[in-house]
């Protein structure tokens, strides 16, 4: 299913921040140094496994839950 590291970031940014627009920018900037580019991803990008492992890693450091 192509989109679906698109749809992780999108989700774990906007239940981190909600809304805050530091909060998201710092939160990008964490996926960036384990190794996501955020601005790479399209709904349309091949899901990369080692992406999405990285992104439920953060989000589980981060005590946030997010659905694969």
């Amino acid at each position: 299913m192509a989109g679906k590291v698109k749809m992780l970031i999108d989700s774990l940014i906007e239940q981190r921040s909600q809304g805050n627009e530091a909060i998201a920018s710092t939160t990008r900037t964490k996926l960036l140094l384990k190794g996501v580019n955020t601005t790479i991803f399209t709904d349309d990008s091949d899901d990369d496994p080692a992406a999405i492992n990285v992104i439920l890693q953060v989000a589980n450091e981060m005590g946030i839950s997010l659905e694969v």
